[in-house]
């Protein structure tokens, strides 16, 4: 059983490995020009702002109960446009040059009553080198509520997943509010994070203080200064997680967890059978790319092959490198998928109907040896 927990280790790529021609021809033709970089600069710290200027609106405007609600919607709309753009690049060190610039803005987590440690450690150091891995992906296994990795048990209550799923998914901000990052600090259970990295005694201070802070800001500083009753700011603060949560989950569950999702399982002495380029070609998929509106919103996610394939460049200059991946896929004969949004919904729904029965992604998955 210890097995399990040797780190996954993917084959060492050759000299002529399509990657390395891949990487030469995206630096040379597209990172040079720096005014794409720039932007990327520029939009984190309008959408930031955007943020402080909405929440002012509140307390200026928040009397009225239609503006209330209005500006709280638009709140969570801006928090996770700001989390998904300006802070997810800032973790992969993409916003600024400087990366204490780039550490410093990724404390608009603990704005959001979040921890900006244990997000980014998570998702660098497990999500991002193991994409769709069995076990060691904690991006995508977050709760036994729901089924995803084959290898996974799975309970009765799964049959139902397609339905349920989508009346808990509004309330994923709130589940990350009050327990994901508890389950990261104290859990116990398959908690591979803790495995590789002991968490400064620091943070923990850093998690109450910014959960006590965002709820400080956010629900009492306007029980206080508005002339609402406390039960409707309360109800509108509810909205504000709901709206960020739909806007956040077609993200989320758009780029990994599709009906033709892979979750391989690493083989007992943790060697994979394929370059890390190609399991992370394999294993992601991109959304409304060439829509410019979702671009905008979702930044580094409608993009993701590209952000997976480059994660430490910022994501406005995905639209130039996702067609060049394109191209060497179908050069090389390597998957990649691009649905529209609605699409990669639907195809979600259909992944959660046939992992919530037993057997029921056997098509699916790549056995072992077989990735």
């Amino acid at each position: 059983m210890e097995q399990i927990f040797i780190r996954p280790t993917y084959k060492k790529a050759g000299p002529n490995d399509f990657f390395r021609k891949l990487q030469k021809e995206v630096q040379d033709n597209v990172l040079t020009d720096t005014s794409i970089q720039r932007k990327n600069v520029i939009k984190s710290i309008s959408v930031l702002l955007f943020y402080f200027i909405l929440y002012a609106c509140i307390l200026i405007f928040g009397n009225n109960v239609w503006l209330l609600f209005l500006f709280y919607i638009f709140l969570g709309f801006s928090t996770m446009i700001l989390f998904i753009n300006a802070f997810h690049d800032a973790a992969h060190g993409a916003v600024f040059k400087n990366k204490k610039l780039n550490k410093r803005f990724m404390y608009v987590l603990e704005l959001f009553g979040s921890n900006s440690y244990i997000w980014s450690k998570r998702h660098l150091l497990l999500h991002h080198p193991y994409p769709n891995v069995q076990n060691w992906d904690t991006d995508i296994k977050q709760s036994d509520i729901v089924h995803l990795f084959p290898e996974s048990p799975i309970l009765k209550i799964h049959k139902y997943q397609h339905i349920y799923m989508w009346f808990i998914y509004p309330f994923y901000t709130l589940n990350w509010l009050f327990n994901r990052d508890f389950k990261d600090f104290f859990g116990t259970k398959d908690n591979y994070l803790k495995r590789i990295l002991r968490i400064p005694k620091i943070e923990y201070f850093k998690l109450f203080a910014a959960k006590i802070f965002n709820v400080f800001y956010l629900v009492i500083v306007p029980i206080l200064f508005l002339n609402q009753p406390w039960y409707l700011i309360v109800f509108a603060w509810l909205v504000m997680h709901i709206a960020a949560s739909m806007l956040g989950v077609i993200a989320l569950i758009s780029t990994h967890v599709d009906e033709d999702a892979v979750f391989p399982m690493p083989p007992e002495d943790g060697k994979m059978d394929t370059t890390w380029a190609i399991h992370q070609l394999t294993v992601t998929k991109d959304f409304s790319a060439d829509n410019k509106l979702a671009n905008f919103l979702f930044g580094g996610f409608t993009h993701h092959v590209a952000h997976h394939l480059f994660p430490h460049v910022a994501h406005t200059y995905y639209p130039k490198i996702t067609p060049i991946i394109r191209r060497y896929a179908k050069e090389y004969g390597f998957p990649y998928t691009c649905y529209p949004a609605y699409q990669a919904i639907r195809s979600h729904y259909f992944l959660l109907k046939k992992s919530g029965v037993k057997g029921g992604l056997k098509e699916s998955i790549f056995a072992h040896g077989e990735i």
